[in-house]
């Protein structure tokens, strides 16, 4: 499954991503895990364990998008070179799948394992990208791999997204089976919410809301009578937290019974979904059409025609 974490700057996204992604590796059996970070702060492998040099350290998918996009198109006839990629490119026949876990050039070369949670970052927005680029030319590397990737049951592709509405500048929010949404008791994190879910209302996006720093029932009543039945579930005060937010990361099992059954029920609801490639693909097409119509034409070249109308993703085409 295909699972983000969005929310206000600040509402603890990356730390409920981290919690729960440590949550599942935890796990027995342990699933098959991939953690992305695709925030324009990369703070991730940190909340997950790292260092800041060996987070520093981390190889970069921004980087290398050329290469990327070369890997993923295989030989897909509609392609005629990774220039002619853009970041919503779909997959079609002899494009390169991924899965979740498998030994693939690109996760030998930018996953790196976190604390046992296997983790791929975008790259940060470096002074160099001041005034000539757009942090989303960097997340198009983590757009075009969940695009093409195939995920089974017990399988789960983890992605700390930009904060805010930052997200809605690409298809990018479509590519999730569940969206968690990290809320905290405050007007200005329902307001996030609001914004957030009338975007994504249009697209069939399944958006859950995990209350975060619940501090008493008065800050529950708030989140229930703003949010209402899109609350699943809730984190309170941690000590456990607090600890990892001054660089002492605690194994799993020393989380707060209380907040380790929030992880459970968010798992739950995971899943609980049904996969439906049909509508995936559908929704990387749509996006890819608005984006080609837009800005992405090259050379002259009408980039609708990379689409492969009888194409669809999941595990029938990976056995192909």
């Amino acid at each position: 499954m295909k699972i983000a974490f969005v929310g206000k700057g600040g509402s603890g996204k990356t730390t409920l991503a981290a919690l729960f992604l440590r949550h599942l590796a935890a796990e027995r059996p342990a699933p098959a895990l991939l953690a992305l970070d695709a925030d324009i702060n990369q703070h991730l492998a940190v909340a997950l364990g790292a260092t800041d040099a060996q987070a520093a350290a981390l190889p970069t998918l921004g980087e290398h998008l050329p290469r990327i996009k070369d890997y993923l198109r295989g030989d897909n006839p509609r392609i005629l070179s990774a220039d002619d990629m853009v970041k919503t490119t779909p997959p079609g026949r002899g494009s390169r799948l991924l899965r979740i876990d498998e030994d693939s050039p690109l996760h030998r070369d930018f996953v790196r394992p976190v604390d046992g949670v296997p983790l791929a970052v975008a790259g940060a927005f470096a002074a160099d990208d001041l005034g000539v680029a757009c942090y989303h030319s960097k997340v198009g590397a983590v757009e075009l791999m969940l695009n093409h990737m195939v995920d089974g049951g017990d399988e789960y592709a983890v992605v700390d997204m930009t904060a805010g509405a930052d997200a809605f500048a690409s298809g990018l929010f479509t590519r999730f089976d569940v969206t968690f949404l990290v809320c905290e008791p405050t007007v200005r994190s329902v307001g996030v919410y609001r914004q957030y879910l009338g975007y994504a209302r249009d697209f069939g996006v399944r958006v859950a809301v995990v209350g975060n720093k619940v501090s008493d029932g008065e800050d529950l009543d708030f989140l229930r009578d703003e949010v209402g039945d899109d609350l699943l579930t809730w984190v309170g005060r941690s000590a456990h937290v607090r600890a990892a937010e001054r660089g002492e990361v605690r194994p799993i099992e020393l989380l707060e019974p209380e907040n380790r059954a929030a992880l459970r029920a968010m798992r739950a609801l995971v899943d609980g979904v049904e996969k439906d490639w049909p509508t995936y693909q559908r929704q990387a097409v749509e996006f890819h059409v608005r984006n080609a119509r837009a800005w992405a034409h090259r050379s002259g070249r009408d980039l609708t025609e990379q689409v492969d109308p009888e194409f669809v993703p999941g595990p029938v085409a990976m056995s192909r």
